[in-house]
């Protein structure tokens, strides 16, 4: 009877720790799920592939959702801003073919089309715009950003040596 009476114990003492145990194992994967879900929150992903342009933070600081870490620059789509005066614009249209030249590799003329002409001039998006309230009424020129894209009858290894931000110079085709 004694014995028996051991054996029962023993063996509710070892569905106590075999209880205890379970506990302990889903409260250390419930941590580990935790662990990962904020190590999850220290990977960083860009929204576009590309090299980096410019870092903006540094080792150790502190970031805040939304900040801005790095600038990209997107190496597969190439295009050009011309700025031409509205007097230039008249008679060009979408999908003309223009001669760009690059000031810092002039060996090479590419070949762009006219994807868009903006249908507002440049200093219309400016961050002070022109006040004529106090009697100036110069008539300045106004200029209108126009997308020229490359075409693919440029060679792709010309197109890789074009950075953004370079000097070119864009003549439209008739």
């Amino acid at each position: 009877m004694r014995q028996k009476q051991s054996t029962l114990l023993q063996k509710q003492e070892q569905t106590q720790r075999l209880e205890q145990n379970e506990s302990a194992i889903k409260l250390a994967e419930a941590a580990l799920n935790l662990a990962k879900l904020n190590l999850s929150y220290t990977v960083i992903l860009a929204t576009t592939d590309g090299v980096t342009g410019r870092k903006n933070i540094h080792e150790g600081e502190l970031v805040q959702p939304g900040q801005a870490l790095v600038t990209l620059v997107d190496g597969t789509e190439k295009w050009v801003i011309a700025n031409y005066k509205e007097t230039q614009t008249t008679d060009m249209k979408r999908n003309q073919l223009v001669e760009v030249r690059v000031d810092a590799i002039p060996d090479v003329k590419f070949e762009g089309r006219i994807a868009s002409i903006s249908d507002a001039t440049g200093a219309s998006y400016s961050l002070i715009p022109q006040n004529n309230s106090a009697g100036n009424f110069v008539k300045v020129e106004q200029r209108i950003p126009v997308r020229i894209e490359f075409t693919e009858n440029n060679r792709p290894e010309d197109l890789q040596r074009l950075r953004a931000g370079m000097n070119v110079e864009c003549y439209v085709k008739q």
